[in-house]
């Protein structure tokens, strides 16, 4: 299996090509094109139960689809996001990632999605109550609106909400107000984000919610 990640920063998309006999799983909805000959099935999101758990609880899809190359020869899928934005391609190697629900996109075999609670300082963040996990062996995609970038944190870092969207499982999230209580009510940023800990993170550049706060004075 060969992938390709185009189009970033702004409209990323992941092309894929299967050799014969390889499956790719991918998000509901995230097919762009794909040859004709692939085979696409749809399946619940890890069975049924975990499937309902990971479509209430952690901004995923009941159902996934999987791609099959049952050709002799290679075929491409192409999938995309369903928001502007980049993406990215992580192996795992037996390791946890943590996501923002919604940002999965698609998987090999080998990788299990999972749903953890997140606690109420995610919720004030603007992360969900929940979060979703990502385990095992094998590539994982996923994406976000905006550019990504990725920081490795070493002690405390701050993370404005509802722009963190990936992180390993050993680093604590706390929330706070960005500054003072003056500057926080009336600077705009209101509360924020620390990351404690030693790992990677990535951020996102936008975000949805901070794109609603901007459109919706501006419909009326």
């Amino acid at each position: 299996m060969q992938s390709k990640i185009e189009g970033g920063p702004a409209f990323a998309y992941i092309n894929i090509d299967l050799d014969p006999g390889e499956t790719v799983i991918g998000e509901s909805d995230a097919m762009s094109s794909m040859a004709a000959d692939l085979d696409m099935e749809a399946k619940f999101n890890g069975g049924f139960f975990a499937g309902l758990a990971k479509a209430f609880l952690g901004g995923e899809s009941l159902f996934v689809n999987h791609f099959t190359n049952n050709t002799s020869s290679t075929r491409r899928v192409t999938l995309v996001q369903s928001t502007p934005g980049n993406t990215r391609a992580v192996e795992l190697n037996g390791q946890q990632l943590c996501l923002q629900p919604g940002a999965y996109i698609a998987s090999t075999p080998g990788v299990k999605l999972g749903v953890q609670w997140a606690g109420f300082k995610s919720w004030f963040a603007r992360e969900g109550l929940f979060k979703l996990t990502v385990t095992g062996t094998g590539t994982v995609w996923y994406g976000a609106y905006g550019g990504l970038l990725e920081k490795e944190v070493h002690g405390e870092y701050i993370v404005d909400t509802s722009h963190l969207v990936a992180y390993e499982p050993q680093m604590k999230l706390n929330i706070q107000l960005a500054g003072g209580l003056f500057s926080s009510l009336f600077g705009g940023e209101g509360f924020v984000t620390r990351v404690e800990g030693t790992g990677k993170i990535v951020v996102q550049t936008r975000s949805m919610s901070g794109l609603a706060d901007w459109i919706n004075p501006r419909l009326w």
